[in-house]
């Protein structure tokens, strides 16, 4: 294996908390809003007595709904050229570039209307792969969300690929 592409610093930070914890209240207008811009209009999300009669509390909200919940608002200058925001705490790697590499979720509990969700997000994993191209970092944020009822209700693994 090449050069390793990822510094000692660094990788002794696996397992920290890189941002939050957050926490909002769900809210019913722009959980439904959302619903409809995914195109999701599941009876659950608009109507009490639907989501009641499928055993939820109250109205539910479309799962991936949480990560934009929790979403801080940001100014114009935090945006990068290439309209992504610069991230909060920088994870140092020895590489010229950062890129998405996809995304998975865990859905554990359903997330109603009025729920309060405290988001934390942590460096879950660092390591390096050799590819066609070369050598490049596999990097994993985990975030965790839970209800006021300390339950787990989602979990995302968002992960970056680094060369």
């Amino acid at each position: 294996m090449s050069e390793s592409l990822i510094p000692a610093e660094t990788l002794a930070r696996v397992g920290e908390v890189l941002s939050g914890p957050v926490t909002v209240v769900i809210d019913r207008r722009e959980a439904q809003r959302y619903a409809y811009a995914v195109g999701d209009e599941n009876p659950i999300y608009f109507d009490e007595v639907a989501a009641v009669a499928a055993g939820y509390r109250t109205l539910v909200a479309p799962p991936t709904y949480v990560t934009h919940a929790v979403v801080q608002p940001r100014t114009a200058s935090d945006l990068r050229t290439d309209g992504l925001y610069r991230e909060g705490t920088r994870i140092r790697l020895l590489v010229d570039r950062v890129m998405f590499g996809g995304e998975e979720w865990d859905f554990l509990e359903p997330v109603c209307i009025g729920d309060e969700i405290t988001a934390t997000v942590r460096l879950a994993a660092l390591d390096q792969k050799e590819g066609r191209k070369g050598p490049f970092v596999r990097q994993v944020r985990e975030t965790t969300f839970v209800n006021q009822f300390g339950d787990k209700v989602a979990r995302s693994r968002m992960i970056g690929i680094a060369r």
